[in-house]
């Protein structure tokens, strides 16, 4: 079973159409929308600030998503991918953004939509990414524009895969 567990009477709130794995930890004061999934060992802790996630929000194995006490919270749109290892913290990630595996956005940044954090970049502190765009790279910049087919072809089609994988677990 999952650990999913109220923190300071603020319980995490999770549909009925979202998949958690059993390692998965959620506590506090999380919110999600429908058709997310939550991954092996990945960890959601609303203990000290909200996390609120949009709907299909897949947050993949390892990851940890965290905010800042009373000062930063975390809130991810709708059709965001958060990959492997990664760390969100405090930030703000708006619809259809894809976070490379291993990568670690801090404190009061914002991911525009239709944008991609390349796998291992570090977003630091304060920094926003434009729509349309790719940041890679420690500390993380702009390396290109996004093209119409890379949306569809990586951001959709991962949010989307997820959103099929969770159901082959939810057969079991």
């Amino acid at each position: 079973m999952p650990i999913i567990k109220p923190v300071n009477g603020k319980h995490p709130q999770i549909p009925e159409d979202c998949y958690v794995a059993e390692n998965a930890t959620i506590v506090g004061d999380v919110q999600m929308g429908k058709e997310c999934s939550v991954w092996f060992n990945a960890v959601i802790r609303g203990d000290v600030h909200y996390i609120k996630m949009g709907d299909k929000v897949n947050i993949q194995d390892g990851a940890v998503i965290h905010a800042t006490y009373q000062k930063s919270p975390t809130t991810i749109g709708n059709n965001v991918s958060v990959g492997h290892n990664a760390i969100v913290h405090g930030c703000t990630i708006k619809d259809n953004v894809l976070v490379g595996m291993g990568s670690i956005i801090m404190d009061d940044c914002i991911i525009e939509s239709n944008s991609i954090i390349a796998a291992g970049a570090v977003v630091t502190k304060n920094t926003v990414v434009e729509s349309g765009s790719i940041y890679a790279g420690v500390p993380a910049k702009k390396v290109k524009d996004i093209s119409q087919e890379l949306i569809s072809g990586e951001i959709d089609r991962i949010s989307n895969n997820y959103v099929k994988y969770s159901s082959w677990f939810k057969e079991d």
